[in-house]
């Protein structure tokens, strides 16, 4: 079963805030990463097709892909590590989530499905109406 990690995008608004965040980073570091202090224990679970989801605002908004896990110095000399980060924001069907502190395993199962997986007009739904209608067991 495929492990994921999720994790809160703080200062996020929305999914096109986060997409240009991204966009911005890329151009000015050359890659994407997330940097955390505690190296995951289930590293070999989370490299092979695992993705950290984004909680953007109580929602989980967006998945991408973990490309690697790199251990690094910071500029005090404490380890830290780097979350390698596939560049493809990808959006997924918007699902409710508390705020918590750092990263959590989040398994296959529990992972919320990418929208462009959900039938044609489910994806151009307003988020309320799309919200309701999940709420209701329809969508």
């Amino acid at each position: 079963m495929t492990l994921h990690l999720i994790k809160l995008s703080v200062g996020t608004e929305d999914f096109e805030d986060m997409q240009r965040w991204q966009t911005e980073r890329l151009r000015t570091t050359g890659r994407l990463f997330h940097r955390t202090r505690m190296m995951p224990r289930r590293r070999e679970e989370l490299l092979s097709g695992g993705s950290i989801y984004w909680v953007v605002r109580g929602q989980v908004l967006a998945r991408q892909r973990l490309a690697g896990i790199e251990p690094v110095v910071d500029a005090e000399g404490r380890p830290d590590n780097h979350l390698l980060l596939d560049p493809h924001l990808i959006p997924v069907v918007p699902r409710p989530h508390r705020p918590f502190q750092g990263w959590r395993y989040l398994a296959g199962k529990d992972a919320p499905a990418d929208l462009a997986d959900l039938p044609e007009g489910a994806r151009d739904m307003p988020p309320a109406m799309a919200a309701e209608l999940r709420a209701l067991g329809l969508l």
